[in-house]
């Protein structure tokens, strides 16, 4: 029972996508699609990158990429002329610059304005009168006798 379960995690685990068709004869120029490949994300899988999808579009852009690399585009060529084309959405980790940084920077300046907000808020808490010792004044006294005697 537990080489089958075993058979079967196997199975179901991740499995490239790369055709037979599709693999490169010069087992250099494949390593560098499948590195290329691999930073790339599939636009209709979302979170897969092209090498893992089984989309037709997916199937495209890895052709794409090794066409690329056939004709002797190095491989930031080859992923610019795919972001040129297709915009930064297709890179699975967005590069940092252009219009991009102020989504970088919104997480670490939020976390920031939140901890400002909230050492603001403590200290102003902390400067405010305290509640008192616990002792009535006169006034207080006579109308809490006031009340507890109707």
């Amino acid at each position: 029972m537990k080489r089958l379960v075993l058979l079967l995690c196997l199975i179901a685990a991740p499995v490239f996508a790369v055709q037979p068709d599709e693999v490169l004869d010069d087992p250099v120029l494949e390593t560098r699609a499948r590195e290329i490949s691999a930073g790339l994300r599939c636009l209709v899988c979302r979170n897969e990158s092209i090498d893992e999808s089984n989309a037709e579009l997916a199937r495209d852009l890895r052709l794409l990429v090794r066409d690329r690399l056939v004709a002797g585009d190095s491989d930031s060529q080859v992923v610019s002329y795919i972001v040129d084309r297709y915009g930064e959405y297709v890179l699975l980790k967005p590069q940092m610059g252009g219009s991009n940084i102020a989504l970088w920077l919104a997480g670490p300046a939020m976390l920031l304005l939140g901890a400002g907000i909230a050492m603001l808020y403590i200290r102003r808490r902390s400067r405010t009168e305290p509640a008192g010792d616990g002792t009535l004044t006169e006034t207080e006294e006579a109308r809490l006798r006031q009340i507890m005697d109707e």
